[in-house]
């Protein structure tokens, strides 16, 4: 059972009887002394999709609901679908890209590492690991000793996403990105 202020994008539990999937985790801080940081959440029910916000206490214990992990690899695009294979017996899943805004930016063709969550058989979302590595396509020429200071600048990267980079790094290079804030966090 995981506690509010452990809860991560993309965990599915149970809200009376129902599984949801964790959209968006937004944490505030009380002004007032004594009083416990609150974490307001956004889910998505796994099946229908349909939105909630709740507020939880940090302490507040949530039930992980039934569902079933499995490793997967991200295959290709079909249209509005997302199609996934099966690490273990390359069985395909597919799931709208419409679900996947957020981790779309994030995946490229055979990714791995990727969990599906599976709830009666179908799946309803996905984990993706905490760094992927993706290759910036385009970006300003690297300026020479820009390494001493800490000014960013816009890159493309292979998957289309735009992220601020550190000015040193060119075109062609590959670096990690955090799939929790979608920023960069490293050269790979």
């Amino acid at each position: 059972m995981p506690k509010a202020s452990e809860l991560k994008k993309g965990q599915v539990v149970e809200l009376a009887d129902e599984p949801y999937i964790v959209r968006q985790v937004d944490c505030k801080s009380p002004s007032s002394r004594g009083a416990s940081t609150l974490y307001k959440i956004r889910f998505a029910h796994a099946k229908t999709k349909q939105k909630r916000d709740e507020s939880f206490k940090g302490e507040d214990f949530l039930k992980d609901a039934d569902c079933q992990r499995l490793q997967v690899q991200y295959s290709y695009r079909d249209g509005d679908e997302l199609c996934f294979m099966n690490s273990e017996d390359f069985s395909q899943y597919s799931l709208a890209a419409s679900d996947l805004v957020e981790e779309s930016k994030l995946m490229m063709e055979g990714l791995e590492g990727i969990y599906a969550l599976l709830i009666d058989g179908e799946i309803a979302g996905i984990e993706l690991p905490q760094f992927v590595e993706l290759e910036i396509t385009q970006t300003d020429p690297a300026i020479k000793g820009a390494s001493a200071t800490s000014r960013t600048k816009p890159a493309t990267l292979a998957s289309g996403l735009i992220i601020q980079v550190p000015e040193y790094l060119e075109s062609g290079e590959v670096v990690k990105i955090a799939t929790a804030t979608g920023k960069f966090a490293s050269r790979a």
